[in-house]
């Protein structure tokens, strides 16, 4: 766990790096590529998705290694939700509707329902035992159809930070509520699609993610790194569209050229939300 030593080592570090794998508790084998990227390379956070059915795993991996932030992934595009007799947030066959529905100006949605369904996902983390980092959502649905407003009154009411999913923040705060400076994706901000070869991709992150980070770090002070690890298994493949490339997301976070890269930055530290607390 690098990021322990560096900050025992660079106690008076100026600026912070967190690399957060989205989608902690989605599977058995989302899981465990979360941890391993955690144990053996440089993934220092995650965010727990309390509805999908590798929860209770997510959970006893991360009360077994507490030196990974785990913040909650809120959910309305993925899967079933928590809370029974929604109007507006499930399809036909009681499945949150897809992401496409939140995108379109049309469609009509509850947002009692969102506060409602996204405290109980809260609630849920918190009686599992885990003290959560931070909150954000799964496909960044709170910035459609006015939900950044229920994140904002949902993180005020539990005082938790938020992600900065809109991108630059200079202030690091949104409506008063703490959040990085920056939101770096790897797929977005590294020129690869879903379609990029397999070769090809892990390859590609690296390179224009270490370009990215450095001339980050020459205006910002707090950085988050979005990534999804995951090894595949059948949860995965017949319901993620985004699949084969995670498990190159391991290979990149835990390869000696992404350690080589981080120990070799200056005034930095490698961490969690929890510099927010």
């Amino acid at each position: 766990m690098l990021y322990l030593l560096q900050q025992k080592e660079r106690g008076k570090c100026m600026k912070h790096l967190i690399f957060n794998a989205d989608d902690f508790g989605y599977s058995r084998g989302v899981n465990y590529g979360i941890i391993d990227s955690h144990l053996h390379g440089i993934l220092t956070s995650t965010t727990i998705m309390s509805g999908m059915p590798g929860f209770d795993h997510a959970v006893s991996l991360a009360k077994a290694h507490p030196s990974l932030g785990v913040g909650i992934h809120l959910t309305l595009t993925c899967g079933y939700p928590l809370l029974k007799g929604h109007k507006t947030l499930t399809a036909k066959n009681g499945t949150f509707h897809k992401l496409d529905f939140y995108k379109d100006t049309d469609t009509v949605l509850d947002t009692q329902e969102v506060y409602l369904e996204w405290k109980t996902q809260i609630e849920k983390t918190y009686a599992s035992g885990i003290l959560p980092t931070h909150l954000d959502s799964h496909h960044h649905v709170h910035i459609f159809k006015n939900l950044e407003s229920v994140l904002i009154s949902l993180a005020k009411e539990y005082d938790l930070p938020i992600r900065n999913s809109k991108g630059v923040n200079v202030q690091g705060q949104i409506a008063g509520i703490s959040c990085p400076n920056l939101l770096i994706d790897f797929i977005e901000n590294s020129g690869v699609h879903f379609d990029t070869p397999l070769p090809q991709y892990a390859p590609a992150i690296e390179a224009n993610m270490q370009r990215a980070i450095k001339a980050a770090l020459k205006q910002y002070d707090c950085i988050e790194i979005m990534c999804h690890p995951a090894y595949l298994d059948t949860s995965v493949m017949l319901h993620s569209s985004f699949n084969l490339h995670r498990m190159c997301e391991i290979d990149l976070l835990t390869s000696p050229t992404s350690h080589l890269f981080i120990e070799q930055l200056s005034n930095i530290s490698l961490t969690n939300y929890a510099i927010f607390h």
